[in-house]
């Protein structure tokens, strides 16, 4: 393994110095990005990049001719009315600018082809990984994190071939060559560029830093307003301002954030304004004073006039690869900082794995019955366990409710049927397999879950159902529907399966939402099913309905249940009543009322009570 490589510099060539992102120093600092494990991202590209860079190098290389031809007309083909030599070099100059033309075409085409080949391959990496992740996760991590490091990070890190790579290998070569070929037209008038080039490079980059930091803070508010309207103007930002009376005060603050913009972006653009007209100025005064120079006998050396223009075009085509040799550094930190971020998410541990020999286990042949052998359970970070020395069997095709407080373990129960979580301690079982030596597709397949929270992907009700079998007819779909008394709904929405539910689902309510995700997973037809207070957004009247269906439905079915009303789980084989993790009492609805117990108190308390 390669040290931790670092870099430092300016920033990207021909748009201007920019400073190290302290962002970036920092994640670089907590995780350092081994080159050779960038290196063998695009070890799979290595003869393409080759070409690449050689393509870069010629073409560098051929446009140098262009101002030895200049002089060869002036000095030559013109004064002494040689047309062949002119012929030759008018196409010469021709055959410079096609071939130039044609070989950025093919570096162009070749280089964004390796940029993106290895950026699909990351983002497919990466978002299988995160997939592949326990909740715990996705309840640490912010969602737009996330996002941006699967989109935007990963499509930043295309400018370590397109942009900071091809820069490196165009700007050395451009530098070098234009040196050679200034020395060989006047060593002179060479001398004379060491003088001039140095201050007019750092005036131009003290001005163009003045248009970066106003840029820089530009984006930033305009990200702010951004984030302003993605919140205040979505489904649920729209219902909360409007709730809260907050609409006047909403408008005032993204009033005061457009009008800061405005008065940045005059600012900006008056500073990059003065960054063009300080370029002119350079631009017009280094030739100028090559001109003065070679006015001189003693600078001059007998420099012919096609000598001085060939040099003059020259010395103004160094100067912009110098500048952006001294700004690479800065583009390299911030790639390699994109990598950094990329491969935290990629290093990090799959708290649920896949097991490498998963057990064969046919769905079609489950029975279903669930144990739960000396369970514990304790979330990552915290301090006492969710979860002791749980000890459940339901028998296939048996029904087990699970009751008690918030707080006392119900929902972490359920959780790990279908393997949500693992457990800490102890193990869960189906049909005697334990959970962790199932490949999570039969997993799915043999569990079906409908939670409290129902989502729905925003699309058709047909592709949402589908997510739960892509292969179902529409007749299977229907048949779901019914069985989750929301068929007659559906059936009469203007179009039917294909209406589109909202984001969120917002198009529905939350009962409509639940029967949805209800018929959503019926349609698996799981051995096993979880129901997660799956009809706790349902009235009275629609929850006794839809409650007489799924009673059919888990006929044959075994069902874990965990409720707030007494009427969704009073008909249970078996109720278990949690407090602080553990099973206080296991029994019947009967039985557990004449003990006279928790579950009789929480019954008293309506906590269970419709």
């Amino acid at each position: 393994m390669s040290e931790p490589f670092l870099a430092g510099g300016g920033g990207p060539g021909a748009r201007g110095p920019a400073r190290v992102d302290p962002a970036d120093r920092a994640q670089l600092a907590q995780s350092p990005v081994s080159l050779r494990r960038v290196a063998a991202l695009f070890a799979p590209h290595r003869a393409a990049i080759t070409l690449v860079v050689a393509l870069i190098v010629g073409s560098s290389v051929i446009s140098l001719a262009q101002p030895f031809l200049v002089r060869a007309v002036i000095d030559d083909a013109l004064p002494h009315a040689d047309t062949a030599l002119l012929v030759w070099a008018v196409a010469g100059m021709i055959g410079i600018a096609v071939a130039s033309s044609v070989l950025g075409v093919l570096q162009t085409w070749l280089s964004t082809t390796i940029g993106q080949q290895v950026m699909h391959r990351m983002r497919v990496d990466v978002f299988d990984h995160l997939q592949k992740q326990s909740m715990a996760f996705f309840t640490r991590e912010r969602s737009g994190e996330v996002q941006s490091r699967l989109t935007n990070d990963i499509s930043g890190m295309q400018n370590v071939v397109t942009s900071t790579a091809t820069s490196i290998a165009s700007n050395v070569t451009t530098a070098v060559g234009t040196a050679i070929a200034m020395l060989a037209l006047s060593w002179r008038l060479s001398l004379l560029s060491l003088v001039v080039l140095p201050p007019a490079i750092y005036i131009s980059r003290k001005v163009a830093l003045m248009r970066r930091d106003k840029t820089t803070e530009l984006q930033r508010r305009r990200a702010d307003l951004q984030s302003q309207i993605e919140e205040r103007l979505s489904v649920s930002g729209a219902l909360l301002i409007k709730t809260l009376g907050a609409t006047g005060r909403s408008s005032e603050r993204f009033g005061e954030a457009s009008r800061d913009i405005a008065d940045l972006e005059v600012r900006a653009q008056l500073a990059g304004r003065w960054r063009m007209s300080t370029m002119t100025i350079i631009f017009a005064t280094i030739p100028a004073l090559i001109y003065l120079a070679a006015g001189f006998p003693a600078t001059s050396g007998g420099m012919t006039i096609g000598t001085l223009v060939a040099f003059s075009a020259l010395q103004a085509s160094i100067f912009r690869p110098i500048l952006g040799l001294l700004n690479v550094g800065v583009q390299w930190i911030s790639s390699l900082a994109l990598f950094s971020r990329i491969f935290d998410y990629l290093d990090l541990p799959i708290d649920v794995p896949a097991p490498a020999h998963p057990v064969a286990l046919d769905p079609e042949t489950v029975r279903g019955e669930v144990r739960f052998e000396d369970v514990g359970f304790r979330y990552p970070g915290t301090g006492s366990p969710a979860l002791r020395d749980v000890a459940l069997r339901v028998p296939a095709g048996g029904s087990l409710a699970l009751v008690g407080e918030t707080g006392s373990g119900k929902s972490t129960l359920a959780s790990l049927v279908s393997r949500i979580y693992d457990p800490t301690t102890g193990r869960v079982r189906i049909d005697g397999v334990d959970l962790r030596d199932l490949a999570p597709e039969t997993l799915a397949t043999v569990v079906g879950v409908v939670t409290q929270e129902a989502y729905l992907v925003h699309t058709s009700i047909r592709e949402n159902l589908l997510l739960a079998k892509p292969e179902a007819s529409d007749a299977e779909l229907w048949r779901a529907l019914r069985a989750a008394q929301i068929a007659d709904l559906v059936a009469a929405l203007p179009r039917g399966l294909d209406t589109v539910v909202g984001s969120r689902g917002h198009r529905f309510s939350g009962g409509e939402k639940q029967r949805l995700a209800i018929a959503r997973t019926l349609l698996r037809d799981p051995k096993v099913l979880v129901l997660d207070e799956a009809t706790s957004a349902l009235d009275n009247d629609t929850e006794r309905e839809l409650q007489a269906a799924l009673d059919r439905l888990v006929q044959g079915r075994t069902t874990i249940t965990i409720a707030h009303r007494l009427s969704t789980i009073e008909h249970a084989d078996q109720i278990a009543v949690l407090a602080g993790g553990r099973v206080v009492e296991l029994g019947t609805h009967a039985d557990l009322l004449a003990l006279g117990g928790r579950y009789a108190q929480l019954a008293r308390r309506d906590l269970l009570a419709a």
